[in-house]
């Protein structure tokens, strides 16, 4: 009988412990207050500073990078996808005013590539890095016969902490409040599905490449900064679902925002997707964040300063995009 091993059904597990050795520096360059070191055991820890909290919340969120990944093999550039990951999660957390402390990733492939899987880590380091939050473990899993060859997918686990009279729900917005919205850089990790049945896989892996590609930005600090020193009573990540189906998260029964769709430069990606897609204006507001990748609700009398203070201490771009007014609760783009 034919001699069989787990490495000749696809499965090369010598080649995933190499992997883990080559990365264990990476991930210990994440460390930050509450980091246990302990690469290599079968779970992550972590010690928070609860005594900080009268009644501490933990706050967890988990994504992926859907589809976006699929452009980046095609491109070949696998560094900045990572960032897009920690992105999704960490962007999530922070709308209820929550501080990231720890991140995990699960990378599955049909056969490990040590190049391209190191070029992903290199980017969920980063994004850890901008996020403040210490990569605490996570998975890599080997899988011939689920993805065909240089396929991957990606997935984050984000964990954070908030007290519990510190968490921004959207419950105290009022009629009169202005929305301010911060700058994306770019098509961030929606959309992705649409992006490529509007343009060749040629065209997303040349020339668009590096628009297409541009990482997710992740908001942490900026948010966290102004959370401190103004009355910020909504946060909305601009993710799927766009401007309709994010910023109502934050209204209450009997208020309705209206935003201003040309209070702000649209980015030119997304003019040329509506373009060359014929697409209606509408469908890009609900598909894509459109130039806004986070908006805040606060009172008109701090959106200026709050302006200020995201220009100078975190060189970040914003716009009052819209306000608060008495109605249905729902978003509405004049």
């Amino acid at each position: 009988m034919k001699k069989i091993s787990y490495k000749k059904s696809g499965v090369d597990i010598d080649k995933a412990n190499l992997f883990i050795e080559k990365i264990k520096p990476l991930i210990g360059s994440t460390r930050r207050k509450g980091w246990v070191s302990n690469i290599g055991a079968f779970s992550g820890f972590f010690k928070p500073e609860i005594k900080k909290y009268k009644e501490p919340l933990l706050v967890a969120s988990t994504d992926g990078v859907g589809t976006k990944l699929m452009i980046a093999k095609w491109a070949g550039k696998h560094d900045t996808v990572g960032i897009d990951l920690v992105a999704m999660c960490v962007n999530d957390l922070v709308t209820c005013g929550a501080e990231p402390l720890f991140f995990l990733d699960y990378f599955a492939t049909g056969k490990l590539s040590p190049e391209v899987s190191c070029e992903v880590m290199k980017g969920i380091v980063k994004g850890c890095k901008l996020s403040n939050s210490a990569l605490i473990g996570g998975e890599t899993a080997e899988l011939p016969g689920m993805y065909n060859p240089g396929d991957y997918d990606l997935a984050g686990f984000s964990v954070g902490i908030v007290d519990k009279e510190d968490v921004i729900d959207g419950s105290k917005t009022k009629t009169g409040d202005l929305i301010l919205g911060i700058a994306s850089t770019g098509i961030h990790s929606n959309g992705y599905s649409l992006v490529r049945k509007i343009f060749s896989k040629k065209e997303l892996s040349t020339n668009l490449a590096k628009e297409v590609l541009a990482p997710t930005a992740i908001y942490v600090r900026a948010v966290l900064d102004i959370i401190k020193r103004f009355n910020v009573k909504g946060i909305a990540n601009i993710t799927g679902g766009g401007f309709p189906d994010n910023i109502v998260r934050v209204l209450p029964v009997g208020t309705r925002a209206i935003i201003y769709g040309g209070a702000w430069p649209v980015l030119p990606i997304f003019d040329l997707i509506e373009k060359r897609g014929h697409v209606q204006r509408q469908e890009m507001f609900r598909t894509f964040n459109m130039g806004i990748g986070m908006v805040l609700v606060l009172p008109q009398k701090e959106i200026l300063k709050a302006q200020e203070r995201l220009l100078v201490k975190h060189k970040t771009r914003s716009w009052v995009i819209g306000e608060v007014i008495k109605g249905q609760r729902k978003v509405e783009i004049i």
